[in-house]
């Protein structure tokens, strides 16, 4: 075969190929499609992920199904879809430390969140709640400074884990106010509040989804919130924006990503249901039971939204020594 029949061989084989892709997507979804949760079932990526699957089962007539993939903070399960085809199959729930944090966290992660992925839309968001023990008598963000300032020592605190948005505004508002603080990183949040509950530890930097059983039940009080207005169902809660620091603003936001090239035709489909499911009274509704905030943001905002976090925090990694070597 000379080298202008190898040519047009190439050129069919890759005009054939954009062809069944195309009608592949036309005909979107045929059979069963996976989300995968990739942490442990019962938190806000299990609910999120499956109150998308069962709106997209009733809206795309064919089941959609939840599967749990976890390990290495949600990055296997990350891995795993990226390595898939981009046929619209398989979904992953992602969210702030997997898509803009990790990157700058972990030099050698396995997965590149902008080439490895398509990153189709932004779920909900929780932010994040400084808490302290209720017998603490500490009740103001003012009255939880004077007691840093006084004691001793350094203030221990826990979050979910190195390098997750409640460790990130934790570490960026003690340098900010010169305090002195101890991270304690726990897998989860429950073992950490659970710990502040017991007096064990000083104070919790975790996301209101987590923690708001608790300062409902009496146990923990929330002094100040990262979320940058006032929430509705916790009107007495101050902001840090509005305590004049509106650059600590942190909110542990999940979103919904396919493997790298989905075809835009099923982006766009999935990114108006998102904000269709979302949209419902009963969930809005839900979400705000649980402490998640929703979030209209098509496509391109998103992807726009991404880089602007990864580019934000990512000094506060570094400054904080987080960057694993």
């Amino acid at each position: 075969m000379n080298r202008l029949s190898a040519a047009l061989v190439g050129l069919a084989l890759a005009g054939a190929s954009i062809f069944a892709t195309a009608a592949s997507a036309q005909n979107w979804p045929n059979r069963t499609v996976r989300i995968i949760n990739p942490y442990p079932g019962g938190g806000a990526a299990d609910t999120l992920a499956r109150l998308l699957a069962d709106h997209f089962t009733t809206v795309f007539g064919q089941p959609f199904i939840v599967e749990a993939r976890g390990g290495a903070g949600g990055q296997l399960g990350v891995q795993f879809v990226a390595n898939t085809e981009p046929d619209g199959y398989n979904f992953v729930i992602t969210n702030a430390s997997l898509l803009a944090l990790a990157p700058t966290v972990n030099p050698k992660l396995p997965y590149n969140p902008t080439r490895d992925l398509t990153n189709i839309a932004y779920v909900a968001g929780t932010p994040t709640v400084f808490a302290v023990n209720a017998k603490s008598g500490v009740k103001t963000l003012d009255e939880f400074l004077a007691f840093a300032r006084k004691s001793a020592k350094p203030l221990a605190y826990s979050s979910s884990g190195l390098g997750t948005t409640g460790h990130l505004v934790a570490e960026a508002f003690a340098k900010k106010l010169k305090l002195k603080v101890e991270h304690v990183p726990y897998k989860g949040a429950q073992q950490g509040l659970t710990d502040l509950a017991g007096g064990h530890i000083d104070f919790a930097s975790q996301t209101l989804s987590s923690t708001a059983g608790l300062i409902q039940g009496g146990s923990l009080t929330a002094v100040v919130t990262a979320n940058p207005k006032r929430l509705e169902d916790y009107p007495n809660l101050p902001t840090l924006a509005e305590l004049g620091h509106p650059d600590l603003s942190g909110t542990t936001w999940f979103a919904l990503s396919a493997p790298a090239k989905l075809p835009n035709d099923i982006v766009q489909k999935i990114n108006r249901e998102v904000a269709v499911a979302m949209a419902k009274p009963e969930v809005q509704q839900m979400m705000r039971n649980q402490g998640l905030v929703t979030e209209t943001m098509s496509v391109e905002e998103f992807n726009k939204f991404i880089a602007t976090e990864a580019a934000r925090w990512k000094p506060v990694i570094e400054e904080a020594g987080l960057v694993q070597q």
